[in-house]
């Protein structure tokens, strides 16, 4: 009899825990829809934004400590991923088959860097951000960790840098940049025995990455362009962030940093069957991916393998051009926007829309 009470008491315990997971999820669903609608019906009001976001500086001041390597500091670079109508990336381009338009007016290029020069692979810095909220499973974990192994070994011709962060309730560093094999390992094997929490600061973990690669990652290595870029893995629902989108946009527009997502079918398999395109996310509706030149994928299949490896390819690929704005330009303290045209029939994904330039 005491085994029998037992295990219904347990059985009750499982069941209560499994509804109110259930039902903290249905509740973020009406919330988040609640939100995409109004976002696309008339815009969010964001008046109280600067009292709540986080008091952050796009790029350290001058007398801050950093790694950058300031080649010249007037060159305006943007990454360009090119593909054709079915997909594929298009490696061949040269720099003749670029234009540039700075506000409408086309400008020389000045720089322009492809995969490899002359041989040399071109440098990359990813950070990988891995959500462990708690909806993500440990089945996922594992399977996780594999991809970002074999992400990093697509990219082993490259002199590359890794990161690896995770975010629940705050966001952790697991293991800063490096190009130790060893390391990066071992950040993927703590993963599982990570602790989780019910929020989801997705905006702040991709923040903190951008203020990672601004402080870590050299702009320029060997004198080529590097390659920064934030692979975000997910359930594709923020909460709880100090951080606006608009804000992590602006922040990793100015670092020209390109953010990828991976949302995992954990949390939108409640959203729609496997035999259903996936709902928009939020993180679909912030504009985070398509304003920063990335790519946004769901992984509906076990083997994760392919669809980092394709990112992996993908980040690897872009082109890197670079212009010099006229002078009146520079120091004028206004947005200018940047155009990229390719030849007829591609198409391009620019790593920003443009440049905040300096005020005197």
């Amino acid at each position: 009899m005491l085994v029998r009470v037992t295990l219904l008491h347990s059985t009750l315990r499982q069941s209560a825990f499994g509804l109110q997971r259930f039902l903290s999820r249905f509740f973020l669903l009406v919330v988040t829809l609640a939100v995409i609608v109004s976002a696309s019906s008339s815009g969010l009001a964001q008046s109280d934004d600067a009292k709540k976001e986080r008091p952050r500086r796009v790029l350290p001041t001058e007398t801050e400590p950093q790694e950058i390597i300031k080649i010249d500091t007037d060159l305006v670079p943007i990454d360009v991923t090119v593909t054709d109508a079915k997909g594929r990336l298009m490696r061949n381009l040269k720099k003749g088959d670029f234009k540039l338009y700075e506000d409408g007016v086309e400008r020389e290029i000045s720089s322009f860097n492809v995969e490899k020069i002359e041989g040399a692979p071109r440098p990359v810095a990813i950070v990988f951000a891995l959500d462990l909220s708690g909806s993500m499973t440990p089945e996922e974990i594992d399977r996780i960790s594999d991809a970002m192994r074999e992400f990093s070994r697509r990219l082993a011709e490259h002199p590359a840098v890794f990161a690896v962060a995770t975010f629940g309730m705050r966001v952790k560093t697991i293991q800063s940049f490096t190009s130790d094999r060893e390391k990066l390992d071992r950040a993927f094997d703590r993963l599982a025995h990570e602790p989780n929490g019910m929020s989801t600061h997705t905006y702040d973990a991709v923040d903190d990455a951008v203020r990672m690669l601004v402080r870590h990652a050299p702009l320029t290595r060997e004198h080529q362009l590097m390659k920064r870029a934030v692979v975000v893995i997910t359930d594709g629902f923020p909460v709880g962030d100090t951080v606006s989108p608009d804000t992590v946009i602006e922040r990793a527009n100015a670092a020209d940093t390109s953010v990828y997502v991976v949302t995992m079918p954990s949390y939108t398999r409640l959203l729609a069957s496997t035999q259903m395109t996936p709902l928009p996310t939020p993180l679909d509706v912030s504009g985070l991916v398509e304003k920063t030149g990335g790519r946004s994928v769901y992984a509906n299949e076990r083997d994760l393998g392919p669809l980092f490896r394709a990112i992996a390819e993908e980040v690897a690929a872009a082109y890197a051009l670079g212009f010099y704005p006229p002078k009146e330009n520079r120091n004028d303290g206004k947005f200018h926007t940047i155009r990229i045209e390719g030849p007829r029939g591609m198409i391009l994904r620019q790593s920003r829309p443009g440049y905040q330039a300096r005020r005197q």
